[in-house]
């Protein structure tokens, strides 16, 4: 009696986006000069550009250094990468997927990454980037470096892109879990009576950044009201601040340190979130954990904690996997982690307004 063959899986490619990381000291004077070479990063005409991102690199060299001696003199970013990568492969077992790596500014980039996608032979593929939040200066310039080394490589498959995910409901109960979990740790290791405080710090952008339409502050704030939702906890003391500042403009407020600061003057301990960071790299373990940790210190805050990135957390890959998905569901083009356009009119820098789609009536968190 023949037995039919079970059905086939879709081939599916994931391409997960990320900044990337110097992967040995030789690699992090390149790395910063290609960081400040994005138009995106630096919005100044191209030809001063090219010498104010060296002079930029030039003078953060030496800190870049010391900071990534920390790690042994290499960013983790990629090895934590590729296993998230592997673990979402395990989780979308209904698939025959392959999770890709594409970095945007060290090794391997876009274009390395768009030739082999190219050779595996994808039925679909789905961008998938490692930011929750959409800004111009990360989704977005990792999206356009995508399109251009897919066009160069010959890449031609049905492609969804999902854009952002920063109040997803599957990310917001992970991050609840990982915070939770420290919250506890925290409050056993201070003082009866002592007052804690949860500070979620982003990486933050120069104002001229947001005022000229990028969503990413707007979706930063959404994702921390998703997951104080999620964490369910009455009176929890909160405040959103922003750390890595990297050019001389005016950039968002408050920063990280000076909440810090005014944690200590309070009397207070602080939980801090890296609410827009999903792994461990040079900003949690060395500026978050090293440099604001001594801080907390020298500013007499009673108890200083981290909560960890999720890096492949169970619940945070099952949260990826629900994420592809419902992406892939949607057929081809462009989706948010709701389907459609999430962001107001004001965020003309929407990929969804650059697409000519309308901003949502309301601004609801889905």
């Amino acid at each position: 009696m023949d037995h039919p063959l079970p059905p086939a899986r879709p081939r599916l490619a994931v391409v997960l986006f990320n900044l990337g990381g110097p992967d040995s000291r030789a690699a992090i004077k390149p790395f910063l000069v290609n960081l400040f070479s994005d138009r995106a990063i630096l919005r100044v005409p191209g030809f001063v550009r090219f010498f104010l991102a060296r002079l930029i690199a030039a003078r953060r060299l030496a800190p870049a250094t010391a900071n990534y001696e920390i790690l042994g003199g290499r960013s983790p970013l990629l090895e934590l990468t590729k296993g998230q990568a592997r673990a979402l492969e395990t989780a979308l077992a209904e698939y025959e997927a392959r999770a890709f790596v594409a970095m945007r500014y060290w090794h391997p980039f876009a274009r390395e990454t768009a030739r082999e996608v190219r050779d595996w032979r994808p039925e679909r593929v789905l961008l998938l980037p490692l930011y929750p939040q959409y800004s111009t200066t990360t989704t977005g310039s990792s999206l356009t470096d995508w399109r251009e080394a897919a066009a160069r490589a010959g890449l031609v498959a049905p492609t969804t892109t999902l854009c952002c995910w920063f109040a997803d409901p599957g990310f917001a109960s992970a991050s609840a879990a990982l915070l939770r979990t420290t919250l506890a740790r925290a409050r056993a290791g201070i003082a009866p009576g002592t007052g804690l405080r949860v500070l979620f710090s982003a990486h933050g952008l120069p104002e001229s950044i947001i005022a000229a339409g990028d969503p990413y502050q707007f979706q930063v704030e959404r994702s921390v009201a998703a997951v104080r939702a999620a964490l369910g906890e009455e009176g929890l003391d909160w405040r959103i601040c922003y750390q890595s500042r990297a050019t001389p403009q005016k950039w968002l407020d408050p920063s990280t340190d000076a909440e810090i600061a005014q944690a200590g003057r309070e009397g207070l301990a602080v939980v801090v979130v890296p609410i827009a960071f999903v792994s461990e790299h040079s900003e949690t373990l060395v500026e978050l954990d090293v440099e604001y940790g001594e801080l907390a210190k020298r500013s007499g805050v009673a108890g200083y904690f981290r909560v960890p990135a999720a890096n492949d957390e169970a619940r945070f890959i099952a949260a990826l996997a629900d994420l592809a998905r419902a992406a892939l569901g949607r057929g081809v083009g462009l989706c948010s982690h709701a389907g459609g356009r999430l962001c107001p009119a004001a965020q003309r820098d929407c990929p969804h307004a650059r697409a000519g789609v309308a901003a949502p009536a309301t601004e609801a968190v889905r």
